[in-house]
């Protein structure tokens, strides 16, 4: 429950906004390793929202309707590594519906999210703001074709940059490495959570030949959805030379 009279006011502000989406319903997880848990608004009729999608150019399907595994795994490794991010600009690469913000932001993260849709950044705001007490900056961007805002917003670099289940399809391996290298500065990291798809390899080869360097852990839940029992998640930590 947000207990700050103006956290409370941006909370009802956003709430209003987001009832454009469609009707919402709460979903509480806790991070298997931390124990912490978070209440998540998220769409409660995905099949609208597919509809919404099947006239985008881009074929940028909903994914970010769902919770994810790779978005819990991240969180609970920001939440036990919060050195790695406290006072220090970041941004994550697809925003979700915010548990990785969320986390980032207790942390202790200066953060920014950038997303192709503006619900999924909207619902992100929202359950930040409503687990963390506070929300992040938010930017509107197709990752594959990121245009000048993007780079302008990083500057030099982020120290960190962050993404989970970003690697769905070939042609995302490349890309995504481009996009990394200009964005994260030189000696920073790149925090990647995935849970094994071929697309990952391929990414993470390229990304050693180009001179990535770091170390991997593995998170195999409990996640909250019964379906994704057996999903293993590796959180990737790649330092850029």
């Amino acid at each position: 429950m947000v207990r700050d009279p103006h956290i409370a006011a941006e909370f009802r502000r956003l709430r209003a906004v987001a009832r454009e989406i469609g009707p919402l319903r709460e979903e509480r997880l806790a991070l298997p390793r931390d124990g912490r848990a978070y209440a998540i608004l998220r769409p409660a009729d995905t099949d609208l929202l597919l509809d919404r999608s099947a006239a985008d150019p881009e074929q940028n399907l909903p994914y970010w309707a769902e919770i994810w595994p790779s978005g819990i795994a991240l969180a609970d490794a920001l939440i036990r590594r919060p050195e790695e991010v406290r006072g220090k600009p970041a941004l994550e690469i697809g925003s979700g519906l915010g548990v990785t913000a969320t986390a980032a932001l207790e942390a202790g993260a200066d953060l920014h999210v950038a997303d192709y849709s503006p619900e999924s950044l909207l619902l992100c705001r929202l359950n930040a703001l409503r687990n963390a007490g506070r929300q992040p900056g938010a930017l509107q961007v197709n990752w594959r074709r990121p245009g000048w805002p993007l780079f302008r917003l990083a500057g030099g670099g982020f120290p960190v940059v962050l993404a989970a289940d970003v690697l769905y399809e070939g042609r995302d391996a490349a890309p995504l490495l481009d996009l990394v290298g200009r964005l994260v500065a030189p000696g920073g990291l790149f925090w990647l959570a995935e849970p094994g798809r071929p697309v990952a390899g391929r990414f993470l080869a390229a990304a050693r030949d180009a001179g990535w360097l770091g170390e991997t852990e593995t998170h195999d839940g409990p996640w909250p959805d019964p379906k994704d029992k057996g999903v293993v998640v590796s959180v990737h930590m790649l330092r850029r030379r």
